[in-house]
């Protein structure tokens, strides 16, 4: 869809990375650190002072500080998280139930390690947790399952009632949970709850985060897990096999931006402010022009249903008409989801853009709306 999006000269609002850049204090950090002996590797578990800073920030939420020489892992960005996670804690032949739609590396992850994903697909209507499905997808082979709250793609951030519902059979089951909350920081209502904070669970929890989602520094590419001292062990081993260690300037610079991150700070009030402006920015008209769209409850990710611009057509097909014939690029809900499975008629779109952008694009989709209804 990227490509299509140059191809037709589209706003892409496809592929999820803001168009505008990392905040003025963390750039200058950098700047900083590249000028001090930063050009050689760190240490594979991540700067000490960057390990310290995570446990420090992470308490608040997580309601203890994490040993920072011992269970925490500073990774490649938290998408090599998740490959050291599953690489070092799944075996060939294990289960790892996987909800759908999710982010398709965890698929990816889970073959690389010759295990067997099982997946559970959410309702895509309100994409609510099916909690019968959900039971009868563990068994004695069940090694982890991987849980995304804020939840790319759909926008939700699960109830703690949804949470202790996976958390109770992870714990029947003794197995493993990947928790991944990169959108920890962006939730429009409340906190999100880590499901490593609910009884029985933080002895079984992997928790990953990012710096790139937060600091609008996606190709950063540092991002951490956190986890008792057994599974950040076979976190570990397996992310200085893949990376060894996460670019050291960066690490210096994200110190200070993890400091950044205490609750109620200014950074975290403006950084909220600023999502709800953008979300209204593209949402609101689309709203106006009987465009069913889903706001989410966290994530830089909007729904909007296909029917009202490309009636018809599966979500592949809507995507690529829009793309073409409106000028807006999106990204179809069917690739996070097991192939074959149905469809819900969705395609996602990506907020985390400058507001012009927004407003160009949602008057792109507005008129193409429009032309519809007097064709």
């Amino acid at each position: 869809m990227s490509r299509l999006a140059n191809e037709c000269d589209a706003i892409n609002l496809g592929q999820g990375f803001p168009n505008f850049d990392a905040p003025a204090f963390l750039r200058d950090r950098v700047a900083h650190a590249l000028c001090g002996p930063t050009g050689q590797y760190s240490r594979s578990a991540g700067l000490p002072a960057l390990c310290q800073a995570i446990s420090s920030s992470s308490a608040h939420r997580l309601g203890y500080e994490a040993d920072w020489q011992r269970e925490i892992v500073v990774t490649a960005g938290a998408t090599e998280g998740i490959a050291a996670a599953i690489l070092g804690l799944v075996n060939p032949g294990d289960e790892v139930i996987l909800i759908d739609p999710g982010y398709d590396s965890y698929a990816a992850c889970v073959a690389l390690a010759g295990a067997i994903a099982v997946r559970v697909p959410l309702d895509l209507n309100d994409f609510s947790l099916p909690r019968e499905r959900l039971a009868q997808a563990f068994s004695s082979r069940t090694r982890m399952v991987i849980v995304n709250s804020p939840h790319n793609p759909s926008g939700r951030v699960f109830t703690v009632d949804e949470l202790s519902h996976i958390a109770k059979l992870a714990c029947a089951h003794s197995a493993l949970v990947l928790s991944d909350e990169v959108y920890e920081h962006l939730v429009f209502d409340g906190d999100a709850v880590s499901i490593s904070t609910l009884p029985g669970m933080r002895e079984r929890t992997i928790v990953l985060s990012s710096l790139g989602k937060t600091f609008s520094c996606t190709g950063w590419k540092v991002g951490w897990a956190i986890a008792p001292e057994p599974l950040a062990q076979g976190v570990l081993a397996a992310h200085q096999f893949l990376t060894f260690c996460a670019p050291s300037p960066l690490q210096g610079a994200a110190v200070e931006a993890i400091r950044a991150l205490a609750p109620g700070t200014e950074y975290l009030r403006g950084f909220l402010s600023d999502y709800r402006a953008r979300l209204d920015a593209l949402a609101a008209p689309l709203e106006a022009a009987s465009i069913e769209v889903r706001r989410p409850e966290g994530t830089y990710f909007m729904l909007m249903r296909t029917n009202t611009l490309a009636p018809g057509m599966n979500e592949l097909q809507a995507a690529e008409h829009l793309a073409r014939t409106a000028g807006v690029a999106t990204i179809p809900l069917s690739p996070f989801c097991a192939p074959g499975a149905p469809e819900g008629g969705w395609l996602r779109l990506a907020y985390c853009k400058e507001i012009p952008t927004l407003q160009v694009a949602a008057a792109r989709l507005t008129q193409a709306a429009k032309r519809l209804c007097n064709s």
